[in-house]
């Protein structure tokens, strides 16, 4: 088994170089902390880094996409967070600290997953979140479809996004997609209950992650139109460019590539 990976591993922390190169990682400073010259960034070249508060990692992707990729060698092109990081295994996240974290994560793909062209993170049940959490946050939303109290099919994608990043933004958002997806990506978010999170994948082929940049960025685009910046409060709404990638990550990759799902571990490099 050969070092076939790379492994992007993003962070808004300078001081999270070193540990990152010592795990065999690249290390990418984003946000508006200065990093050394030698760390990836998503200043240079073509870039929209000044939407990095908006967009989250998908402007690191941006830059990836226009200036960087054609230049990697490796077989897998990874991306992991300074405290999100991918394992064969699982390991909960009490027993994980700075001294073992090197060991658990991953370093190689192992010949056995080379059957497979992207990897993503095993998935995110959104239904399965207190009923009280949903009436906190969403009173009106559920009033107006009392039936995601008792079935927890209908806590669906469509559902869990009306509920944390603003009633009917994805379905505006979805209305500007091409023809190829709009139909597809609509069905997946009302039948599923579940999606691949943080925006971590790790992709076999340069062509497949162009293919897919090529299809996620100009939405995006056209979805400033009409979501704006100036008018993005609160979290939810803030990162929304960054929760609908997300979410088409997870539709676009299953539906155009064959996959596998892998262990997330969670540990803030930062800590101890």
């Amino acid at each position: 088994m050969t070092n076939n990976l790379k492994m992007f591993c993003l962070t808004l922390e300078p001081n999270h170089q070193s540990f990152i190169k010592e795990m065999g990682y690249v290390p990418v400073g984003l946000g508006k902390k200065i990093f050394p010259e030698d760390c990836f960034s998503d200043k240079k070249g073509n870039n929209i880094s000044q939407k990095n508060k908006y967009y989250g990692e998908y402007t690191f992707h941006y830059w990836l996409w226009k200036n960087h990729l054609d230049e990697i060698n490796q077989d897998w092109i990874g991306f992991c967070q300074y405290r999100k990081f991918w394992a064969l295994n699982f390991t909960p996240n009490n027993e994980l600290n700075l001294s073992n974290l090197n060991n658990k994560v991953l370093k190689k793909i192992p010949d056995d997953l080379n059957q497979f062209e992207v990897i993503l993170g095993d998935p995110f049940f959104v239904n399965k979140r207190k009923i009280m959490k949903f009436l906190k946050n969403g009173f009106s939303l559920v009033l107006s479809n009392p039936k995601v109290l008792f079935d927890e099919k209908a806590r669906n994608i469509k559902f869990h996004f009306d509920l944390m990043h603003g009633r009917n933004n994805l379905d505006k958002a979805i209305d500007l997609l091409n023809k190829e997806n709009k139909d597809d990506f609509r069905t997946f978010v009302n039948n599923e209950v579940s999606f691949n999170p943080h925006n971590m994948f790790i992709c076999k082929s340069k062509k497949l992650l162009s293919s897919y940049y090529n299809e996620v960025f100009p939405w995006l685009e056209r979805c400033e139109q009409l979501f704006g910046f100036e008018n993005l409060k609160g979290y939810g709404l803030t990162r929304i460019y960054g929760f609908l990638a997300e979410r088409f990550m997870s539709y676009w990759f299953k539906k155009n590539a064959k996959f596998k799902e892998l262990p997330i571990l969670f540990h803030d490099i930062g800590g101890n």
